[in-house]
């Protein structure tokens, strides 16, 4: 492919901390032109966040860096007639705005999606929440764990004696944040562009959990939590070996007797109790204990190698830091070079076009950097710059 699909396409991003950053990420390294606009001498909340004290000081935090690289920076102060007017003159060569705020904040602003389509009928206009637009919760504020409660997730995470458990990452920011940059990306593909595109993180979280979903709507099944163990199949779980836990998935008959017959469990395989996948299910504790004794007779590397030669999915629980050994070899983490001279590295989007990792051309920008620029596109002089400037508008 000889550009990346969005390149020439406009983003206005007016997001903040992470769903609507998040979106905006993919479509970044999905070659658009990302122009994130940030309120002078602040910015996006996410700058002051993060495990890095220094970084949050110098308004570069973690938690920014991470879905920010290949973004420009241009603040601009909405609540400024002279802000606003700036941001519909950049409306008018956009093809995108996200925003995030909290339903009826931009209307509020006069800037809300009827206004800023006037300007520019083709604009895509994209509103991420928690709730969605016009839902009984929509002025609920959009905190990635109240939305994993309200949708049910935490209900179902966790092991029988200790749960409701949230996810260990802000799962419900990041999966909205990509129904966000997917429903985007079909928007600039259509007919006749231009729109408004309402997602709610609840129900774009709620969509991913089909099958727990679909077994209660149309089973009458109400999904408990399970630990990690799968309750569509055994053997299929986490089980200790040697030197740490490894995940085993012998859901198909074959592979359930090579497992058996490779950890000398021959026996089991003649046993009523577990000749087939709904006796093994019903069963599940009786199987997992005799499995877990043998893995725990040598490491859990041995063990993965060995299955999955065999055709038996297995795989290591790996730390964090072990996963990351994986993905710097599949060319999947960024590094940059953040001013002052500091290193920071960020991952990247998981995606590959013709084999190459998507990648951007520059780190996250400083808060502001690219404000003369890109109103220096718009026609305004350096002269108009400083008054603006001093007038708190940039």
């Amino acid at each position: 492919m000889s550009a990346k699909p969005l390149a020439g396409k406009r983003i206005l991003d007016l997001t903040n901390v992470l769903a609507g950053p998040f979106a905006c990420h993919q479509l970044a390294h999905l070659g658009a032109d990302v122009i994130k606009i940030e309120m002078p001498g602040s910015g996006d909340l996410a700058r002051q966040l993060g495990q890095d004290e220094s970084l949050s000081a110098r308004n570069m935090g973690v938690s920014f860096l991470a879905p920010n690289p290949g973004k420009k920076s241009v603040t601009l102060n909405l609540k400024h007639d002279q802000g606003k007017d700036l941001l519909k003159q950049l409306v008018r060569k956009a093809d995108v705005l996200v925003e995030n705020f909290r339903p009826g904040v931009m209307a509020g602003l006069g800037l809300g999606p009827d206004v800023l389509r006037a300007e520019n009928p083709r604009l895509i206009y994209c509103a991420i929440s928690g709730f969605g637009q016009d839902d009984a919760l929509a002025g609920r504020p959009a905190y990635d764990q109240i939305v994993q409660g309200i949708s049910g997730a935490m209900a179902i995470t966790g092991t029988p004696d200790a749960h409701p458990l949230r996810a260990g990452w802000p799962v419900a920011d990041t999966v909205g944040g990509l129904t966000a940059a997917l429903a985007i990306s079909a928007a600039l593909n259509a007919p006749e562009p231009g729109g408004v595109l309402d997602i709610s993180m609840r129900d774009a979280l709620m969509a991913t959990m089909g099958w727990a979903v679909s077994n209660y709507l149309v089973a009458g099944v109400e999904a408990v939590p399970a630990g990690n163990e799968n309750l569509t199949s055994a053997p299929s779980a986490a089980y200790e070996t040697a030197n740490g836990p490894i995940n085993l998935a012998a859901n198909k008959q074959d592979q359930w007797e090579k497992l058996a017959q490779h950890l000398g469990l021959e026996a089991l395989l003649d046993d009523q109790r577990f000749e087939t996948r709904a006796d093994r299910k019903a069963n599940r504790t009786a199987l997992n204990a005799a499995i877990e004794a043998k893995l725990r007779t040598r490491p859990a590397e041995v063990w993965e190698d060995e299955l999955n030669a065999l055709g038996v999915p297995a795989g290591r629980v790996l730390s964090l830091p072990e996963a990351l050994e994986q993905a710097r070899a599949a060319g999947q983490i960024a590094g940059f070079e953040l001013e002052g001279g500091r290193k920071a590295e960020v991952f990247k989007t998981g995606m590959r076009i013709d084999g190459a990792p998507l990648s951007v051309d520059k780190g996250p920008p400083e808060l502001g950097q690219d404000t003369d620029a890109v109103l220096g596109e718009l026609g305004l002089n350096a002269d108009e710059i400083n008054a603006l400037r001093k007038a708190g508008t940039i």
